[in-house]
């Protein structure tokens, strides 16, 4: 029904934004990407998945077709509603999930919060040739990490998690790390990070 939503951003949380269009305010749930790519904005332009269901309708937002693409075909999957495929793509990156459904990892896609194992599952025996349509080419467009680095970069983003720092903060902390000296070694980046975070 709807496109894309474009307006000032009145409002911005890591879970949802609220963006003013032609002076009404839509409530838009948002992923952890789509957050970081909007949170300095004063205007964003969102392309949503509207739901309607029988006691409610919810609009998700995403910064790009491509993420949007991904949410579309993770709540293809029985089971799997518009919060849980959020949630995802807040916990994985476009290139990470790829790599657990090409690898049949559902021990490491359970992790995320709210999905079992038979759900798990379930997401990579449906998802396992759709992933591969969308093509490695622009998969890799969606990758945070640079990608000089990115063996790197994600060893150090894993350390620190076993470390138990937040994702989302890790994250922040090394992509400033990597962009500034984008061959930085695996253990020079977690000692730098443990420094901010």
């Amino acid at each position: 029904m709807y496109e894309y939503i474009s307006g000032k951003l009145a409002e911005v949380t890591p879970t949802y934004a609220v963006v003013e269009a032609g002076g009404v305010g839509y409530f838009i749930h948002i992923s952890l990407k789509t957050y970081s790519d909007i949170e300095h904005n004063a205007e964003a332009r969102l392309y949503v998945h509207f739901i309607v269901r029988e006691d409610q309708q919810t609009l998700f937002g995403f910064s790009t077709k491509i993420e949007r693409e991904l949410f579309r075909r993770l709540i293809s999957v029985s089971g799997v509603g518009g919060n849980t495929a959020r949630m995802i793509l807040s916990t994985y990156t476009a290139r990470e999930l790829q790599n657990i459904i090409a690898t049949e990892n559902a021990v490491l896609l359970k992790n995320v919060k709210g999905l079992g194992l038979k759900t798990a599952q379930k997401i990579i025996v449906e998802l396992s040739g759709k992933m591969l349509e969308l093509g490695v080419d622009v998969m890799d467009s969606m990758m945070s990490a640079p990608a000089a680095n990115s063996a790197a970069y994600d060893e150090a983003l894993a350390a620190l998690q076993m470390l138990g720092f937040q994702k989302a903060a890790s994250e922040k902390v090394l992509k400033g790390l990597f962009k500034d000296n984008p061959l930085i070694a695996v253990e020079e980046a977690v000692r730098a990070a443990l420094k901010h975070l």
